[in-house]
């Protein structure tokens, strides 16, 4: 009994040995200090970027309330379009894109064979016609025979005047030998005589009239040979001032000062009338036009100071001022305008162009140029 109890206890004293267990975990450890610094950073970092959202919104807010602004707005220009007046075979060009040209200077050469041979045919015309008149609008045969009927014209009035001299004495003469009959003085064959000398004296002078009613018409009739002559000449000298003139336009020039853009001619190139060859960026002057939707306007008016940023140069804060706007919105100028009252109706905000002038730009070495995107702020608190 007593070794089976030592060996008992003897095998018990390993499991008194043991290690003692691990502690238990604490659900809520203390945090170490590290994560209270970063924790107060964070904080901090997002109370700033609230107070700059909070006086960003307010800013702009403000900002809001005095000025209308808009992103649908485009530097606008004078494109002047360079035509043919006439038609024909190109035979040079001499600008290419981009080349700045000034007024009248010649772009493209057109062949000008044909318009010579009018100006030539039209300078014979001429000519004939000035040999037809005499050479001179006061002379020639026209100008004789005015001349020549004319004189008739006064020689049968002064024949007229004779015969009614001689008229008035036969009937004088006549009435005295009614008298010298009546007294039996003189014979009836003598008053039958002075009857017959008045009645003959009556009748040259009707005839006389009737000559220069006559005398009277070829002076008119001469007059409009005249007239005709010279309506004539100048249909001639008109028609060759239209062949010298087509045959200028056989230079075509640049009506504009400016920068050429989208040629469209090459030498050999057959071109018609009307025809559009290149266009030209005129350098008189750009201007701003901003799309405002019409809840935009009630404060809008013309004189107020626009600032604008162009997104082709980052930085630029360009100025103007409203200078006009348009009389319809941009719809009415569509293609195909909407009609309301056709079919179901949509509620669709319309926009209105408004023309900005240009007061300071964004410098020499940075141009506006028609096209480019700006952004524009209009103060509508003046």
């Amino acid at each position: 009994m007593g070794t089976t109890t030592e060996q008992q206890v003897k095998g018990t004293q390993p499991a008194a040995t043991a290690s003692p267990p691990p502690p238990a975990r604490d659900p809520f450890p203390a945090p170490a200090p590290g994560m209270t610094t970063k924790k107060k950073i964070i904080i901090g970092v997002v109370a700033v970027i609230v107070v700059i959202g909070l006086v960003w919104a307010v800013k702009t807010f403000i900002y809001s309330r005095g000025h209308e602004t808009t992103d649908n707005a485009q530097v606008d220009g004078h494109i002047v379009p360079v035509l043919a007046k006439v038609g024909g075979y190109v035979t040079a060009v001499l600008v290419q894109d981009n080349d700045s040209v000034s007024t009248a200077q010649t772009l493209v050469r057109i062949d000008d064979s044909d318009y010579k041979v009018k100006v030539a045919q039209a300078q014979a015309d001429l000519a004939a016609a000035q040999a037809a008149a005499g050479g001179s609008r006061f002379t020639g045969q026209s100008q004789a025979a005015v001349a020549t009927a004319t004189g008739q014209a006064s020689a049968a009035d002064a024949q007229i005047q004779a015969a009614i001299a001689n008229k008035q004495k036969a009937d004088a003469d006549l009435a005295r030998m009614r008298d010298l009959v009546a007294k039996q003085i003189v014979s009836a064959q003598q008053l039958d005589a002075a009857q017959a000398a008045a009645s003959a004296a009556a009748a040259n002078v009707d005839a006389l009239q009737r000559q220069a009613a006559a005398a009277s018409g070829a002076v008119q009739n001469a007059q409009a040979g005249v007239r005709l002559a010279q309506a004539r000449l100048q249909a001639e000298q008109a028609a060759l001032d239209n062949a010298k003139l087509q045959l200028s336009y056989t230079q075509v020039t640049a009506p504009e000062t400016g920068t050429i853009s989208k040629k469209q001619v090459e030498v050999g190139q057959l071109v018609q009338s009307g025809q559009t060859l290149m266009s030209i960026v005129a350098d008189t002057g750009t201007w701003v036009t901003a799309n405002f939707k019409e809840t935009q306007l009630s404060k809008m008016h013309v004189g107020q100071p626009v600032a604008f940023e162009v997104d082709a140069y980052p930085g630029c804060e360009a100025e103007g001022k409203v200078q006009s706007l348009s009389g319809a919105t941009g719809a009415r100028f569509a293609l195909l305008p909407p009609d309301n009252a056709t079919g179901n109706f949509t509620k669709v905000v319309q926009r209105l162009p408004v023309r900005i002038a240009i007061t300071k730009g964004c410098g020499a070495s940075r141009a506006l140029r028609p096209g480019m995107s700006v952004v524009t702020h209009v103060d509508t608190r003046q």
